[in-house]
């Protein structure tokens, strides 16, 4: 059963024309489905679930308050297209909003500002201490959109198109940039859902604000069904596409799932390299809820 599970997805990634990796677990009985789930991988903004947790346990430990006000001048925003990263003027919001933009619509400069207010070391030391040993925070965001405009050249933005720049950005290398492996993320997940991350009422405003991702493209284009819920965090890089998330089902099925891909392309609209994180997905719950 596992192998024909394994050559579905395997399939799949390959009709799409992506390399793809992938762990899922249920996470109340531990069986697990993968491909690669131990392969070492870029995670981009899917790292913002790590600055989550890390918030989250910070606040419950009585570090910070989720309340707390941060001001967010319009100079020296981290780039990006949403959130207020987008915006034009001066904006006062809380932690606990930051959080909320983070999340919803992966917003760079609301997670910087966490990133200030919490540190890179408190994230890592998050990771570590859920034993998620393979998985490292080694830049805030725009630090790793630095190192991209670094590795360019002059070129700027139109030299991402070029595959031969591609190899060259330190942003696209796991040893040397935020990385985990598909089976810590899961790990992670797991932890969250479990209440093992952070006490219970800290995991449960975690969740929800992991429930509010607009994004329905990816992960949840697998679960197309208004009684099955979906929370899941994007991770997006030039010839990446990535999430992880939860899918929960109304008899009370809750999986964990990660899938990392990588594709030869440079397009940045690739319908089909989005899909199939839904498609395979897919694919890993139905064969862990099979009888």
């Amino acid at each position: 059963m596992t192998d024909i599970v394994t050559g579905r997805l395997q399939a799949a990634f390959a009709d799409a024309g992506v390399t793809g990796w992938l762990h899922a677990v249920d996470i109340d009985s531990g069986a697990q489905v993968e491909t690669g789930a131990d392969q070492p991988v870029c995670t981009a903004s899917v790292h913002k679930v790590c600055v989550l947790v890390t918030l989250h346990e910070l606040a419950a430990a009585g570090v910070l308050d989720l309340t707390e006000q941060v001001e967010c001048p319009p100079a020296g925003r981290t780039s990006g297209p949403t959130g207020l990263a987008a915006m034009l003027d001066p904006v006062r919001l809380s932690l606990r909003d930051a959080a909320f933009l983070m999340m919803s619509v992966s917003d760079n400069t609301a997670a910087d500002l966490l990133l200030r207010r919490v540190g890179l070391d408190a994230v890592n030391r998050t990771t570590d201490r859920l034993g998620l040993t393979r998985t490292r925070a080694v830049y805030g965001f725009g630090e790793m959109l630095g190192t991209m405009r670094e590795d360019a050249g002059p070129a700027g933005a139109r030299a991402l198109t070029d595959p031969h720049v591609i190899t060259r950005l330190r942003a696209l290398d796991p040893a040397r940039t935020n990385r985990s492996t598909p089976r810590d993320m899961t790990r992670l997940l797991t932890a969250l859902w479990r209440d093992e991350a952070c006490p219970p009422e800290y995991g449960a405003a975690a969740r929800r604000v992991m429930g509010l991702q607009v994004w329905p493209h990816r992960l949840a284009s697998g679960f197309p069904f208004d009684d099955v819920h979906v929370a899941g965090k994007t991770g997006s890089l030039p010839t990446l596409r990535n999430e992880i998330g939860v899918v929960e089902y109304p008899d009370g099925g809750r999986y964990a799932v990660a899938v990392f891909t990588r594709t030869a392309h440079t397009a940045a609209v690739l319908p089909a390299a989005d899909a199939v994180i839904g498609t395979a997905a897919r694919i890993a719950v139905d064969a862990l809820r099979a009888p």
